[in-house]
């Protein structure tokens, strides 16, 4: 079996996600903050923090030691915040940097170890669409995962010559808990800045993915595809 990690699999798109693996014969290993009600043979679940690096350590550990391999992952885990800068805490920034950048790095470097051996791996980062579009109060949030975004790019490049790919995929908004609390007016605004005025599908997310994770796809790395038409 292939063998994926996927983190946030609690809800949303990572259920999402995981659920359509599981279902294709894949070997889920998910994480989130809290327990997950997923029951299936082939999914474990972690209940962990994606920055917290002990418990990242331990969990690519237990998937070496079980399966021997990992040849996909997911950094889906996310959070978003949107408020004025001028009015955001520096514990605010911390959080936002922790679970949107941290995490990703912990992911990839420990996953990165495990698939060098092999020779292959693919590695997807979430980005968002407020990166190229700049949106006004998500200033803390683009800034997070335009970190992100330029780590995937040099970090794909160190690990290119062990046959791993490292991509982004930034979605625009999907009608999931994290874009919940965010004010009707301003999901509009943001949906009228791209080319399709409309919420994106886990369906066209997934798509994706599939794309980036193609075993004759190995040239393809370092690279960003946003959703809506933007960019």
């Amino acid at each position: 079996n292939n063998v994926i990690v996927i983190t946030g699999t609690r809800k949303g798109i990572g259920r999402y996600l995981a659920e359509t693996y599981l279902h294709r014969g894949w070997s889920v290993i998910g994480c989130s903050r809290q327990q997950s009600d997923l029951i299936h043979d082939q999914y474990q679940h972690f209940c962990l923090d994606v920055a917290d690096e002990p418990a990242v350590v331990e969990m690519i550990t237990h998937v070496r030691q079980q399966y021997g391999r990992i040849d996909a992952l997911l950094n889906n885990a996310g959070i978003a915040s949107m408020n004025h800068a001028l009015l955001t805490p520096l514990s605010t920034v911390e959080r936002l940097f922790k679970t949107n950048f941290m995490g990703p790095f912990l992911l990839c470097r420990e996953a990165a170890k495990v698939m060098m051996p092999a020779k292959f791996g693919r590695m997807v980062n979430f980005t968002t669409v407020a990166v190229p579009l700049r949106l006004e109060g998500e200033a803390i949030y683009a800034a997070s995962k335009s970190a992100l975004e330029l780590f995937t790019r040099i970090f794909a490049r160190e690990v290119a010559a062990y046959g791993i790919t490292c991509n982004l995929v930034g979605p625009s908004p999907i009608e999931t808990d994290l874009i919940k609390n965010v004010p009707v007016a301003k999901i509009d605004k943001l949906l009228k800045m791209q080319a399709r005025h409309e919420f994106a599908l886990p369906e066209a997310v997934l798509r994706v993915i599939d794309f980036y994770l193609d075993k004759a796809n190995g040239q393809v790395t370092g690279q960003v595809i946003y959703l809506g038409g933007v960019g």
